[in-house]
């Protein structure tokens, strides 16, 4: 069932954005705009317009949101990957999607001043405070595991 719906979203979300289907509904409307007099502007006229386009408009809210929030989040993981797999890159940067937004709000400010800094020709410094630490890191701080003797005879 899933899966079905998101290809189903997927899809609608893709046609939603192609521009025959803008120009579509364009139509849509016009055609409804220009039935008003051989309907005298009725009221029944005019909730024909108003209750498809709310429902159509409720529908596909969830969709797109469904098609962005996975594309969002294999964004986040695409991203998590590269900032691992660059050793210079700090790896507090994995997951910040998660942080708070006082967090977030004082590491992009601290991104940005580096931004400014770098654009007015000063070289790039790191962000303030501890960077953070990979496994590999962690690891090779680490005293080797003491091997087993092999018993003489």
């Amino acid at each position: 069932m899933e899966k079905l719906f998101i290809r189903f979203a997927t899809l609608t979300a893709k046609v939603a954005g192609k521009p025959w289907t803008f120009i579509a509904c364009c139509g849509i409307v016009l055609a409804w705009a220009l039935s008003g007099p051989v309907f005298r502007f009725s009221e029944t006229w005019q909730l024909v317009i108003n209750t498809g386009t709310t429902i159509i408009t409720f529908l596909m809210v969830f969709l797109i949101q469904n098609t962005q929030n996975r594309d969002g989040a294999a964004m986040q993981a695409k991203l998590d990957e590269l900032v691992y797999a660059v050793k210079k890159a700090d790896a507090r940067f994995i997951g910040i999607e998660h942080l708070t937004d006082k967090e977030l709000e004082a590491i992009l400010a601290e991104v940005e001043a580096r931004g400014l800094a770098v654009h007015r020709g000063k070289p790039a410094g790191p962000i303030k405070g501890r960077p953070g630490r990979r496994i590999e890191d962690v690891e090779a701080e680490q005293p080797p595991a003491a091997k087993p003797r092999a018993r003489r005879r």
